[in-house]
């Protein structure tokens, strides 16, 4: 009895002050604080702001420049359709012309001359004589013209048929703004997985951490009543050194934990451009209920998952670019006119209709709308490979959810059993039935079995983003948030 008497004593010294402590606190002159530093007078850091889980996807899509390119992507195809909106219509053109000119002709004269002699020899010698008084023609003559003159007119093109071509134009234009859409869509599933994946990991590395502290400064307690035995001479040397040993692998431990919730931190900070730091404030969870069935996941994926949007996107491009194809082999018939709109008396003016119909073209139509035809097949058969492969996803996530809720649940009764073994250790230390080194181990068992379980509430929640975002589903993630009852914070017991 006076052995179990004084382990215990010894033990309760390494967590509470002795009496002559008291004493020489109370004896001693009242400290005063030397002058403040330069340093001490720095201003103190700015604690991280609390965010919830949905705030920081609000800010996460408002800062996002994934989700700001997307959408610059999205306005781009957007106005490139509005841009043709009037394709096929008229079109009016102006045209103006300002132009001077100067021509020179050298003209032979010589047969002109020759044939007028011959000519002028058989007239009378009357008219001859009076004839051969004149001048006679040169050999040559140069003529020069110049002049300046400006004209300006008006021209009308309307197409009337052109086979359907401006529709298809605008079709596949459609066709790639929705394929824009689809791919905004699926960036955004992917940065809510994000966010989720470094939110409730920088709460997983939180939790580890607090873990790994507690464990410590249970550790160095047990450690001060290790040292308290061995000065009574209750232990020996080698169980001070297990002890001293425990003592420095429980503190790498708590050291190496606060590092990676430091580096979690700043992982969910930089993702959300905070540059003061974040804390989150919406704890990891666990449903206890299972989720609903499979069927309706795998039903909601087919609806409106933004990877089968862009197939269906590029399916209707491969569409419209056959009949757009197909458009250029059909008659096109037009509308044409011009008007001179600055001449001096009546303007010249034309108008009429147009017809132009390829009999026959160096490009292969045929071949070409066989090759446009396999697009839409291609397209069509990606499309049934994309529901399938999806339908396998959505189930492997389902089972991983479902997987990592019944571990946590099997977890609690690894949990129970840690528990008790410490207050069994505790007990034991108290009646000299257990050793410091067994209490450490218990400490130290208790810790790991919930970073254990903080882990799987993680694998958890992972694999419900994952779930949610291979269904389209992303933004119902608070909900399920909202509705979860366990809830495990980082500072629970």
């Amino acid at each position: 009895m006076r052995y179990r008497a004084l382990v215990w004593a010894l033990a309760a010294s390494a967590c509470a002050p002795t009496a002559w402590a008291h004493e020489a606190a109370e004896a001693a002159p009242p400290y005063t604080a030397p002058a403040a530093t330069d340093a001490a007078r720095a201003p103190a850091p700015i604690p991280p702001t609390p965010v919830t889980f949905e705030q920081a996807r609000d800010w996460l899509y408002a800062r996002s420049d994934q989700l700001a390119a997307a959408n610059e992507a999205i306005e781009s195809a957007r106005l490139r359709r509005e841009g043709m909106q009037r394709l096929g219509g008229p079109s009016v053109a102006f045209t103006g012309l300002g132009y001077a000119y100067s021509t020179n002709v050298d003209l032979d004269l010589d047969p002109a001359r020759r044939a007028l002699g011959g000519a002028v020899g058989q007239l009378p010698t009357q008219v001859g004589g009076a004839v051969g008084q004149l001048p006679s023609l040169p050999n040559s003559y140069n003529l020069q013209r110049k002049d300046e003159n400006a004209t300006a007119s008006l021209s009308v093109v309307w197409p009337l048929y052109v086979g359907g071509f401006s529709d298809a134009v605008r079709g596949e234009l459609d066709a790639l703004t929705d394929e824009a859409l689809a791919d905004a869509a699926g960036n955004r599933h992917a940065l809510a997985s994000l966010l989720v994946q470094r939110y409730f990991g920088a709460q997983l590395a939180e939790r580890a951490a607090q873990l790994h502290e507690r464990a410590l400064d249970a550790v160095r307690e047990h450690d001060a009543a290790a040292q308290g035995l061995l000065d009574a001479g209750m232990i020996s040397q080698v169980e001070r050194l297990q002890a001293q040993a425990a003592l420095a692998d429980a503190r790498h431990q708590a050291r190496q934990a606060r590092d990676a919730a430091e580096l979690a931190a700043t992982a969910l900070a930089r993702s959300l451009k905070a540059h003061d730091g974040v804390q989150p404030a919406s704890p990891l969870f666990v449903h206890s209920r299972p989720l609903p069935p499979l069927a309706q996941f795998i039903e909601a994926a087919q609806r409106q998952h933004p990877g089968l949007d862009k197939v269906q996107a590029k399916k209707r491009q491969a569409e419209f670019l056959h009949e757009a194809q197909e458009a250029l082999r059909r008659p096109q018939v037009l509308a044409f006119g011009s008007h001179e709109v600055n001449t001096v008396g009546k303007p010249n003016w034309v108008a009429g209709v147009a017809v132009r119909w390829s009999l026959w073209d160096s490009i292969d139509r045929n071949t070409l709308a066989r090759a446009s035809l396999h697009k839409v097949a291609q397209a069509e058969r990606s499309h049934d490979q994309a529901l399938s492969d999806i339908a396998l996803l959505v189930e492997k996530n389902w089972l991983d959810v479902e997987h990592a809720r019944g571990q946590y649940l099997a977890q609690q009764t690894r949990e129970d059993l840690a528990r008790e073994v410490l207050r069994l250790r505790t007990a034991g230390l108290r009646e000299g039935t257990s050793t410091t080194l067994e209490l450490i181990d218990a400490q130290l068992d208790l810790a790991r079995v919930q970073t254990q379980r903080a882990a799987t509430a993680n694998q958890y929640v992972q694999a419900l983003a994952a779930l949610l975002e291979s269904t389209g589903q992303s933004e119902q993630f608070p909900q399920y948030l909202a509705q979860a009852d366990i809830l495990i914070s980082p500072r629970a017991p």
